[in-house]
C-alpha cells in the first residue's frame, strides 16, 4: 500500500446499515406491544364497564320492586252485628288482600272511614308474598241510615316493603253489592224497629 491511498472497508456500511437496522425493528416491535396493551386496556375497561352498567340496571330494578306496592281487598266475612246504640252495627269481619306485586311486602294497618262506616284493623300484621292473598280482621261499625250512601269506601293501608319503608296506599272497596250490604240488611233493619 502506497500513501496516499486510501483504504475503503466495505462492510463498513453494512456494519452502519446493521446497527441502524437493529433499532428500527425494536422501535417498532415495542409499538406494536404498546398498541396491544391498549386495546387491551380498552376492551377490558369496555366489558369492566360494561359489567358495572349491567350490575347497576340490575340493582336499581331490584330496589324498585322491593319499593313498588299493588294490593286488592275486599271484604269477605262479617260477623256480629250487635250494639248499643239503635240504628248503629258493630260487627267483626275480614278482609281479603292479595299482593299481585313482584316482591313481599307486609300490611302493617288497614283503616277506612266514609259516610256511616268505620272500618279497623285489629292491630295484627299479615305478610303477603308475591301473588299471596291474605286475611286481616277489622272491626267494623255502621249506621245504616247512611252507610251504604256511597258506593265506595277509600280504604287507606299501611305498609312495609321489601326495602323496609313503610308505604301508605289508598284502595277502594266497594260497599254497594257486597258481602258487607248482604249480611247488614236484617240487622240494619231489626236495629230500625226497635228504634
Amino acid at each position: 500500500m502506497s500513501a496516499g491511498r486510501e483504504v475503503i472497508d466495505l462492510d463498513e456500511h453494512n456494519r452502519q446499515l446493521t446497527a441502524a437496522g437493529s433499532g428500527a425493528p425494536d422501535r417498532l416491535l415495542a409499538r406494536r406491544k404498546m398498541a396491544v396493551r391498549l386495546v387491551a386496556a380498552f376492551v377490558a375497561g369496555g366489558l369492566l364497564g360494561g359489567f358495572g352498567v349491567n350490575e347497576l340496571r340490575d340493582s336499581r330494578e331490584e330496589r324498585e320492586r322491593h319499593a313498588s306496592v299493588a294490593l286488592v281487598a275486599v271484604l269477605v266475612s262479617i260477623a256480629g252485628g250487635g250494639s248499643d246504640v239503635p240504628g248503629v252495627l258493630q260487627l267483626d269481619g275480614q278482609l281479603a288482600v292479595t299482593n299481585p306485586g313482584q316482591a313481599p311486602m307486609t300490611v302493617r294497618s288497614a283503616t277506612g272511614q266514609g259516610p256511616g262506616v268505620l272500618v279497623r284493623d285489629t292491630g295484627s300484621s299479615r305478610l303477603l308474598r308475591p301473588g299471596d292473598t291474605g286475611l286481616i280482621d277489622v272491626k267494623l261499625r255502621l249506621e245504616c241510615a247512611t252507610a251504604f250512601e256511597s258506593d265506595l269506601l277509600s280504604m287507606r293501608f299501611s305498609v312495609e316493603t321489601g326495602d323496609h319503608q313503610v308505604r301508605e296506599i289508598d284502595y277502594p272497596v266497594a260497599l254497594v253489592g257486597s258481602t258487607l250490604q248482604a249480611r247488614t240488611e236484617q240487622p240494619c233493619a231489626r236495629s230500625v224497629e226497635t228504634d
